[in-house]
């Protein structure tokens, strides 16, 4: 238990800019059984309890709103099984994402999920939030890989959810029910994730175009060209400027970009394929295949690296997570450039386009310009859902996006959820604060 003050407040925020309050009280968990006993005093004293991984989240979902105890699962840490006949991975909350998948692939299977953050996030964190990454058009978000979660409720109850198996319909699923779920109704203390076996080859290429406008309808092109890459990312000129100035070079004339990599058999003859259809789209100047697997760990990362490249732009920046049909993301692009123009507050753009997730970045410099800025989230939050989109791909909702929930959710949806928050956690005492509006909503 950590109760100083200094020691404390090093809890009290995330990799988001959500101000929180010092926690009287952090509990560095060692084993599932302090998790329990935590929970279970906590409930008893009617103490909050905020439960943190990594803290790498950009919503302030382990940002402690109300004080109380901080529950940190880091130091379980460990990679308890990997079946390999069965292909199965059991593991702690504590385990880094990046480590995971070093282990799996060196017994030739693989475990898809991939937040840019790999390298830093953990899995208890990533179950919280359903995380995502660039091999989500393929490979699906991280429920998709959930089999069963060690579930902890708020007052100790230890929950088994789920099975081993690929298959199985028993009862309701609270293990797909609890994946995404933020904290707010269990904590996690070991999770069952599936595997696969690990590709057998992969191949990436860059292609250029003038702007990322002709980008976003290279997306379409290829997709409808019946190609499924592992990942297909976008970069605006802006972002594209970003690189350049982080050092990678870039060629001056693209105005947008497509990072398109596939797997499996026959990978080369697939990848000629989207160079073929990339190459047919009017303002594709150039499409550029990684000739081996140091120049695609180079060209990954550049991508990877973009989040602290854009940082350096500004002294502050917000990135807002949304997603639309990806037949929609030209459209939301030219949404974004009035939202710009109306507002003056500059922008950015990139991310996910093969499922239609970007992350679209504000800038400012000056505190009088945060309000403009304010303005400029709620105004895409608003063109996001007229899109026929939704608020949050990966990052979850946290405290951030909490006040615009009802733009995309009605009432009765939101009181459903609230009610079962309730069946969870009957005092409300487990990561308060968080998805759901306090009252009504900021585009308001």
């Amino acid at each position: 238990m950590l109760t100083g003050t200094d020691a404390c407040a090093a809890y009290a925020s995330d990799d988001s800019d959500v101000a929180g309050k010092s926690p009287d009280a952090v509990a560095l968990a060692a084993s599932a059984e302090d998790v329990r006993v935590t929970l279970e005093v906590a409930q008893r004293h009617e103490v909050p309890v905020t439960p943190r991984a990594a803290g790498t989240g950009r919503t302030g979902g382990a940002v402690p709103v109300r004080g109380g105890i901080v529950l940190a699962t880091h130091a379980l840490a460990r990679i308890k099984e990997i079946d390999r006949a069965n292909l199965v991975a059991v593991v702690e909350p504590g385990v880094v994402t990046g480590e995971l998948h070093a282990t799996v692939e060196r017994e030739g299977l693989f475990y898809a999920p991939d937040p840019n953050s790999l390298d830093m996030c953990m899995i208890g964190g990533n179950i919280a939030e359903n995380a995502g990454g660039p091999r989500v058009f393929k490979y699906g978000a991280t429920r998709d890989w959930v089999l069963g979660l060690e579930a902890h409720l708020m007052g100790g109850t230890v929950l088994r959810t789920g099975k081993r198996t690929v298959k199985g319909v028993t009862g309701y699923d609270v293990t797909s029910l609890l994946v995404g779920s933020e904290g707010t109704l269990a904590v996690f203390t070991e999770a069952t994730l599936r595997l696969v076996p690990k590709p057998p080859a992969v191949a990436t290429a860059l292609a250029l175009f003038t702007d990322v406008r002709a980008a976003a309808r290279g997306v379409s092109a290829i997709v409808a060209a019946g190609v499924v890459p592992r990942c297909l990312e976008m970069l605006d000129a802006a972002t594209l400027d970003a690189v350049r100035a982080a050092g990678v070079a870039v060629d001056p004339r693209a105005g947008g970009m497509l990072l398109v990599e596939v797997d499996g058999e026959g990978s080369e003859a697939t990848l000629m394929r989207v160079g073929e259809v990339a190459s047919s789209c009017d303002g594709c100047f150039d499409v550029v295949a990684a000739q081996d697997a140091g120049q695609r760990d180079r060209l990954w990362a550049a991508r990877r690296m973009l989040s602290k490249a854009v940082r350096k732009l500004a002294k502050h920046k917000l990135s807002e997570d949304i997603v639309v049909p990806r037949t929609r993301i030209a459209d939301l692009l030219a949404r974004t450039e009035d939202i710009g123009r109306a507002t003056g507050v500059r922008h950015l753009a990139y991310g996910h386009a093969g499922d239609g997730n970007l992350h679209v970045n504000f800038f400012w410099n000056e505190d009088r310009e945060r309000s403009d800025v304010e303005r400029a989230i709620a105004m895409l939050m608003r063109a996001t859902v007229d899109l026929g989109g939704t608020l949050s791909g990966e990052h979850g909702i946290g405290v951030s996006k909490a006040e615009y929930l009802p733009l995309e959710q009605s009432e009765a949806l939101i009181q459903l959820q609230r009610d079962v928050k309730r069946a969870f956690d009957p005092k409300g005492l487990l990561n308060p604060g968080k998805i759901f509006p306090s009252g009504g909503h900021r585009a308001c």
